[in-house]
């Protein structure tokens, strides 16, 4: 498959790869800071990310979790540059050991790809002396990290973005520590968000102080109508529509209803 788009903001090139092209989820983007890669995407896409890899021979390879749509061509960019992958310390068993994906999950990314990887340092210096800072932000996954560029007020945010609107949630996502994680990162001072599937936003602070607030009142709405005897199904349906076939195809790993039931039980005092 070849590359499907290219972009660039600044001094922040990307492009963007992907089997299927039936949703923003479905493809991912690969970005590059001089001769430092942040994320390696899924291992189906090799050749169309082989040949962006190539245009400039990376130093560096930074992954924001062990989700084989991030790592999948991990160990592939290691052993073709000879170097060592950078993964938070969660990440790093996952990683070296290989790990079971969901069938669906396998069709659109492709396999994980067992990797070698060092530490995830507290700060990396890029070549101009500017500096990527990693943020631990769980909730999606428990190893998740953002990479802070303060310097230019620039955030690339792995999946921690995706929309300004959230209906779907995999069933071993956490929705109060994704929402904590989102109002620990509206601390900091950012304007351009590059999220992993959606592209880079030159309106990240907003967009994902709108995502947080949709978040809080969704809860508020989930709680009272649980809170009625609103069964789980039609609450659902009520607030975020019919599910539709990727909850079908993924048996409901990823659907409308985990969201749904996860809203009902966040603590009252995270939606203040």
């Amino acid at each position: 498959m070849p590359i499907r788009q290219r972009m660039h903001v600044g001094d922040v090139e990307a492009v963007r790869v992907g089997r299927l092209q039936s949703g923003i989820n479905t493809t991912f983007v690969v970005y590059r800071i001089g001769d430092t890669l942040i994320d390696a995407g899924p291992s189906n896409q090799w050749r169309a990310v082989r040949a962006f890899v190539a245009e400039k021979a990376p130093r560096r390879l930074v992954l924001t979790h062990h989700h084989e749509d991030h790592s999948g061509n991990a160990s592939r960019v290691a052993r073709l540059y000879g170097l060592k992958p950078l993964a938070p310390e969660m990440s790093r068993d996952k990683l070296r050991r290989g790990y079971r994906t969901p069938p669906v999950q396998r069709f659109v990314w492709g396999p994980p790809r067992p990797v070698e990887t060092d530490p995830l340092p507290d700060r990396i210096v890029l070549p101009a002396g500017d500096t990527l800072m990693p943020i631990h932000t769980p909730g999606h996954a428990k190893d998740h990290h953002c990479l802070f560029r303060p310097e230019h007020r620039a955030l690339f945010s792995g999946d921690m973005f995706l929309s300004r609107r959230l209906t779907h949630m995999r069933a071993d996502e956490d929705l109060a520590l994704l929402m904590r994680s989102l109002a620990e990162l509206l601390k900091l001072d950012f304007e351009l968000v590059f999220c992993a599937h959606r592209g880079p936003a030159e309106d990240g602070f907003a967009a994902m102080t709108e995502k947080l607030a949709f978040l809080k009142q969704l809860c508020l709405d989930a709680r009272h109508l649980h809170n009625e005897g609103v069964p789980e199904n039609v609450g659902t349906e009520r607030l975020l529509g019919p599910e539709d076939f990727l909850s079908k195809l993924s048996f409901g790993n990823i659907s409308k209803r985990n969201l749904y039931r996860q809203a009902t039980l966040v603590p009252l005092e995270e939606l203040a």
